[in-house]
């Protein structure tokens, strides 16, 4: 039998070891939308110009394929909205004090699988998702591993709340509350989606989607795209 060979090429590059030291220190936001290197922000330029767009519409759509970065896009601003930790590039909507907000999806599979994982990183490795490991305070849970709602320092000292909540829980539960940004991953029913408006309307705040239209042209896509403005890059 032939002997195993003593060394071994590893096919990675500095940039990539750079990224997983930032995950690792529960930094992975800083791997984002970077000044330079592989995954440098001008080649992303639908991503930025749906950031960029925060300012002047109160309400966004990110519609695309899968494996384009929808979700990454929406717990990226998630997390500036959060944090107050707004990159030095930032052009998008901005709030200069501690926020409350809803990360939503349409099932518990989706909060548990995609939301919490993108948001604080895989279970036994909170700090490792978008939301830096320094800024978490508290997360309560609505079952293992999923999670229910977050503390999160933010950069003037104070701290910002966040909720998970699920379509299935019917347009009751989206009533009665004032937030300041929504992100939608997944498309919600019409009748929540206005909820959603609604929630944000007396301060200024935003609603965010992020979907594939995996059930064709739906209502919502029907009514929002009426008067929608489309953005190029």
């Amino acid at each position: 039998m032939p002997a195993a060979p003593r060394n071994i090429q590893v096919p990675f590059t500095l940039e990539d070891i750079a990224r997983e030291e930032q995950r690792r220190s529960g930094y992975k936001m800083r791997a984002y939308f970077a000044d330079t290197g592989s995954y440098a922000r001008d080649k992303y330029p639908k991503h930025l110009a749906f950031i960029a767009a925060g300012p002047q519409h109160r309400e966004r759509l990110f519609l695309a394929g899968n494996q384009t970065g929808k979700t990454e896009l929406g717990a990226y601003e998630t997390t500036c909205h959060l944090t107050g930790l707004y990159p030095h590039w930032w052009q998008g909507k901005r709030f200069d004090r501690p926020t409350r907000g809803w990360a939503c999806g349409d099932t518990g599979k989706t909060l548990r699988d995609i939301l919490t994982v993108k948001l604080l990183g895989l279970p036994g490795l909170q700090g490792t998702g978008m939301l830096p490991a320094h800024t978490i305070r508290k997360v309560t849970w609505r079952a293992p591993d999923t999670a229910d709602t977050l503390d999160i320092a933010h950069v003037s000292g104070g701290s910002s709340w966040l909720g998970f909540k699920t379509y299935d829980q019917r347009r009751e539960s989206f009533q009665g509350t004032t937030l300041d940004f929504i992100w939608l991953d997944e498309e919600p029913p019409s009748d929540i989606y206005t909820e959603c408006v609604l929630r944000t309307m007396t301060t200024d705040g935003c609603v965010y989607m992020t979907f594939t239209p995996l059930q064709g042209w739906t209502k919502l896509l029907d009514e929002y795209t009426k008067d929608a403005e489309t953005l190029t890059a």
